[in-house]
């Protein structure tokens, strides 16, 4: 492991350039992150965070620059180089076996012992870290049995315990709730005061001001500024991330609504365990309105969703779509009604992720004309749509056969609602459209929506960020255990009283329709 030299940053990267086919993700980047800081990297989806720190815990290798620790130049090969040197990487998707307790995954892969594991030794050592540093965990408990958030704290346990001294973060709190990321904010904060170095990868603003010391604005592949975080606020990180000022709150206009688009009478559905997850759902969805579904996650949403977009059968109740009956209707009759879905899952049910951006933004419309001349596509018009799509919704991809899965989550969230929105649907349903997204794309899917409500849409909206609700929503529905506990006016919505209802505890109120 590199030793520390107190007179020299914990970690400096000079000119770091990385390249893939088609795009520059790390330009000529320079960064130096003391010992004892937490050093935010804050920048837009696919402005290169994760590659840069990809490449400081020896994932890829740069094709130009170098990396010195504590005033060294090192040559780091892989990732188990990076833990020789003391630095190691908590990713976004965790690396941890199911089927291990916390105790084995801490020891997989360890040098000493060679041949037989001490586990009784391995599982002392990880109470003491897990004391130390609040970070309380069975290590006798399977990784299965374990919440999102106690999963977390394993994988920052492994990397304190194979000796990291600078501890890479690429967005911690993207799979945690509130009060599971204050946790980690008081982690972080004692890890940097016993010496540590901690870089925190993040787009969230009001997170990255109140953990940092210090933040480094990359745009682009480029770094544009680093700053102290108590000289900085919210509206100059994100004119840094951007590139230009951004609205927080996007105007509503006032709109006299149109007919009723959906209506939705006693839905009734089962979860995918074969549980009850719809209990009598009833609500409606007008031209011109978006209505907001309030609630903590696995509350029915999902299924909701789903049953009216034909993904899931409805067990008793009926779906109403411009006056048509489209209960346990198909797919595809669904989107010939008029019916667009932004799913929350992007990869696995909103996108095909092995097919470039032309193919998966004709998903819905590659049968109709332009497009299609009789039975054969019109490759030429494929071509020519999807580049209209790609400059409308600033989707920042190296060219339209570039395959979906190497997009950014922002751009692939574009990708997503330019499909979307391309079928002039009469009724859209948004599944968290904004969640993990930096503050421009936030801005743009918010401005997207409120314009397809100008243009006669109606829009179910799902969404956990009741600022985002109170916005957006003409009414906001709150769903708790599958039914609809009250439908309220936004503008006379009080979060007090929301609150109640996401917990159930406010009686439903009569009809449920509001």
């Amino acid at each position: 492991m590199t030793e520390p030299d107190n007179a020299a940053p914990a970690v400096q990267l000079r000119g770091i350039t990385k390249r893939f086919p088609g795009v520059l993700a790390n330009d000529h980047i320079d960064l130096a992150v003391c010992q004892g800081e937490v050093h935010a990297l804050l920048g837009e989806n696919g402005a290169g965070k994760s590659t840069l720190m990809n490449i400081l815990s020896g994932l890829y290798h740069p094709d130009e620059g170098e990396i010195l620790l504590y005033g060294e130049p090192v040559v780091l090969r892989s990732p188990r180089d990076a833990i020789r040197h003391g630095i190691g990487m908590v990713h976004q998707h965790f690396m941890l076996v199911e089927m291990f307790t916390v105790a084995e995954n801490l020891a997989l892969g360890m040098e000493e012992p060679r041949f037989v594991l001490n586990l009784p030794e391995t599982e002392r050592k990880i109470r003491q870290l897990a004391a130390h540093y609040g970070l309380q965990v069975d290590p006798r408990a399977y990784i299965w049995q374990l919440s999102v958030g106690e999963q977390q704290r394993v994988e920052i346990l492994k990397m304190l315990y194979r000796g990291a001294k600078i501890l890479i973060l690429d967005e911690p709190t993207a799979v945690l709730t509130p009060s599971e990321t204050g946790e980690l904010f008081k982690t972080l904060r004692q890890m940097a005061q016993s010496g540590r170095s901690v870089i925190f990868i993040s787009h969230k603003l009001d997170e990255v001001l109140a953990i940092s010391d210090r933040i480094t604005v990359l745009r682009r592949g480029k770094v544009v500024a680093t700053v102290n975080a108590a000289d900085t606020d919210r509206a100059e990180l994100a004119r840094l991330m951007v590139g230009r000022e951004v609205l927080f709150r996007v105007e509503k206009s006032a709109l006299a609504t149109g007919p009723q688009i959906l209506h939705i009478r006693d839905l009734e559905a089962s979860n995918d365990m074969g549980l009850p997850a719809l209990r009598k759902v009833s609500l409606s969805v007008a031209a011109g309105e978006i209505l907001g579904i309030a609630g903590v996650a696995g509350n029915g949403q999902r299924e909701l969703a789903e049953v009216i977009t034909g993904l899931r059968p409805a067990t008793g109740g009926s779906v109403i779509i411009c006056d048509r009956n489209m209960t346990n209707c198909s797919p595809a009759e669904f989107i010939n009604q008029g019916a667009s879905h932004i799913p929350e899952d992007r990869l696995g049910t909103g996108s095909v992720p092995n097919l470039a951006v032309s193919d998966n933004v004709i998903l819905k419309n590659y049968r109709r004309p332009p497009l299609a001349r009789g039975p054969f596509l019109d490759r030429g018009s494929i071509g020519a749509f999807t580049d209209s799509l790609i400059a409308t919704y600033q989707i920042d991809t190296p060219g339209r056969q570039t395959v979906v899965k190497l997009l950014s989550g922002g751009n692939l969230q574009k990708t997503i609602i330019a499909r979307e929105i391309a079928t002039r649907p009469h009724l859209m349903v948004a599944m968290y459209p904004t969640r993990g997204l930096d503050v421009g794309a936030t801005e743009m899917v918010r401005r997207t929506l409120l314009e397809q409500r100008a243009q006669g849409a109606a829009i179910l909206l799902v969404s956990e960020d009741l600022d985002e609700l109170l916005q957006l929503a003409d009414r906001i529905a709150v769903m708790y255990e599958g039914r609809i506990m009250g439908i309220v006016p936004a503008e006379e919505a009080r979060r007090e009283e929301i609150g109640l209802m996401m917990a159930g505890s406010l009686p439903a109120r009569e009809g449920g329709e509001g």
